[in-house]
Formats: structure tokens, C-alpha cells, sequence
């Protein structure tokens, strides 16, 4: 396996569903397929996608979670102790928007490897370096309601164990790094800092690959649009839980930059670790330049030494059109690679 560049680029997480598996442009849409179909119609999307983030320049690669509709609850169904039937109704991310969710109401189990095989499949068919991404404990707890362990933090726990037996397995597949997203994390600060980050290591336990932790603003629903209209000029939820997070096992932390209110500054908090520094807007159809992507990581590097800047999309990009995610991937390693002919490295 080749070493890493400088300014190695990666993706955060989702990549749209081609319309032979699900509705294009969709959150949550329905399989398109059955059985055995339906097997191989997932992974010759994950094979698209594999090719075109290698050909766009994509250093750290993933299957684009092609073989799951939602990023918690690809997890989650596969999980003994809940009950799929005893919808509860909840308010997610601090009541930001109400639904009905299924409900926990006995002990947590895993019976078997949840995304072994995926992983396995992926490893098989790239050289590149390969990311798996896993829903993190706390906002696992922040989808799903709670009749038994009686305080969401033991819940976060209980399913913190869980993970940590799933990330070992897809470790021992050959998957290079293994990254958390907690968008919980910028909603429950507090929480964050007494039992969120502990329960983010718990999941990480004995892992020798590279763990990181996604952490954005919301994407994809009218309620988080509205939501961020009422942050105001500057967002700066991330400083409150940088400092606690530096000071963790976690190795890479990822972040939204490009066309967010973020001060790119906060990143100094996290002078211990790897940054995937969000240069792609994935709320946003147009399609960055080269450039674009550049002059983010030239910002980033006024708080970060290059040696742990890492460009990235800013967060999924499953509701996006093929073609406009196919061209922010090929604008990301672009710009990554811009920048390493301007330093010098390329």
C-alpha cells in the first residue's frame, strides 16, 4: 500500500445511492432490490464509488455507506434488546425536531458482525487506504428512546461496548480507519464533556487503526436549516468540546469549514490531532474549484502544521445529484493536490 501524501484528501461519510439501488436525491429511500439482488446491487455501488473517489485523487476511500439507508439505523437494526414495533415518540438534538423511534427494552446484544462483510468486500477492491464509518454512542442515544437502562448514558455505554466488538472485527478486515459520527456532539455539550467522550473511547478500545470522530452541524432536513439560522454570525459550538476532545485517545477529528459559519481558527484547539478540515459544502449543488478547496486548507494551515491537515467534505453527501458529488470529489483531490505542488511536495 502506497504512503500517504501530504494533504491526504478523504470523505466524510455517505455518497449518493445510484437509481438502480434507491431514489436518487433521497434521504431514507427504500431498497430498490431484494435478496440476492439487492447484495449485488450494493456492492457494484460500492464499486462506483470506489473507482470514482480513486480517480478523483481520493487518497482515504470509502464505500460511500452504499450497503445501509441511514447511517444510525444501518447499525442499529441489526441489534438485539430493541424493539421495533414500540415506537416512542422523541425530540432529537435537543428537540430540535420530533419523531417517533423505536424503542430499547432489554439488554443490548450483538449477534453477529453487522458490517463485516461490506468491509471485507470494500478491502477486496481498492489499494487505496480504506475509512469505515460507525454511528457514535451518544447520538445513537439521541435516535432512539430508552425503556431500560433508565439514564442515556449507561444506554451510550452499552452500546459503546457494542461498537468497540464491531470497529475490532472491521479492523481485522483490513479497514485502515474507523471513524464515529457524533453530530450529538454539537448539540449536548455539557454531556459531551461528563460521559460523551469517555463513551467514544469505550467504542475505540484496543483499536490500533486510526480512529476519528465526525462531528457536523446537520444536513439534509428543514429542521437543521432552521436550526442554523438561529446560530448566528459565527459558529462556535466546536470550541466548547475541542479542548476535552484534544485531550482524548481519538486520533482525527473532523469538522465543517467550506460554506459554514465556522471560525476555522478552532482548529488551534486541536494542536494534538489530525484534522479532516471540511473544504467541500455538501449543502450547497455548486461545485467547488481546485482553488476553492486550496484556499481552505491554506486557512487551516494558519492553525495547523500540514503534516495533520487532511481535506475533506464537510459531511455526507448521499441527497446530492451523482454528478454534482462526482465533481466535489474530483474538486477535492484536485485542491489537495494543488496544494502539495505549491508547497512543493506534490
Amino acid at each position: 500500500m502506497p504512503s500517504l501524501p501530504l494533504f491526504p484528501a478523504t470523505i466524510a461519510g455517505s455518497l449518493p445511492k445510484p437509481a438502480w439501488l434507491a431514489e436518487p436525491e433521497k434521504l431514507w429511500a427504500p431498497w430498490r432490490q431484494q435478496g440476492a439482488d439487492l447484495i449485488a446491487a450494493k456492492q457494484d455501488a460500492a464499486l462506483v464509488w470506489l473507482k470514482v473517489q480513486e480517480d478523483a485523487g481520493i487518497d482515504i476511500v470509502s464505500e460511500g455507506e452504499q450497503f445501509r439507508i441511514h447511517f444510525v439505523h444501518g447499525f442499529l437494526e441489526h441489534i438485539g434488546g430493541i424493539d421495533w414495533a414500540r415506537k416512542t415518540k422523541m425530540g432529537i438534538r435537543n428537540n430540535r425536531y420530533t419523531v417517533e423511534v423505536p424503542t430499547v427494552t432489554a439488554k443490548l446484544t450483538r449477534p453477529r458482525s453487522i458490517h463485516g462483510d461490506e468491509a471485507r468486500f470494500s478491502r477486496a477492491h481498492t489499494k487505496n487506504r480504506l475509512k469505515f464509518t460507525l454511528p457514535g454512542p451518544m447520538t445513537i442515544c439521541d435516535t432512539i428512546a430508552d425503556a431500560h437502562y433508565g439514564r442515556r448514558a449507561d444506554m451510550a455505554m452499552a452500546f459503546a461496548g457494542l461498537l468497540t466488538a464491531e470497529a475490532l472485527e472491521l479492523q481485522a478486515q483490513g479497514v485502515d480507519v474507523i471513524q464515529f459520527d457524533e453530530p450529538a456532539f454539537n448539540v449536548f455539550m455539557d454531556d459531551v464533556k461528563d460521559w460523551g467522550i469517555a463513551a467514544l473511547e469505550r467504542a475505540a478500545r484496543g483499536l490500533t487503526c486510526k480512529t476519528a470522530v465526525h462531528i457536523c452541524y446537520g444536513y439534509g432536513i428543514e429542521a437543521n436549516i432552521k436550526w442554523k439560522d438561529t446560530l448566528g454570525s459565527e459558529w462556535r459550538q466546536y470550541e466548547e468540546i475541542f479542548p476535552a476532545l484534544n485531550a482524548s485517545r481519538i486520533n482525527q477529528v473532523s469538522l465543517e469549514c467550506a460554506g459554514s459559519r465556522v471560525p476555522i481558527s478552532l482548529i488551534a484547539h486541536l494542536k494534538d490531532k489530525e484534522i479532516l478540515v471540511g473544504a467541500i459544502d455538501v449543502a450547497s449543488e455548486k461545485v467547488e474549484t481546485a482553488e476553492d478547496v486550496a484556499g481552505t486548507i491554506r486557512e487551516a494551515l494558519k492553525f495547523a502544521d500540514s503534516e495533520r491537515i487532511q481535506p475533506c467534505t464537510n459531511c455526507g453527501m448521499a441527497p446530492l445529484p451523482r454528478a454534482v458529488a462526482e465533481g466535489k470529489l474530483r474538486a477535492l483531490g484536485a485542491g489537495a493536490s494543488l496544494m502539495r505542488a505549491q508547497i512543493g511536495r506534490g
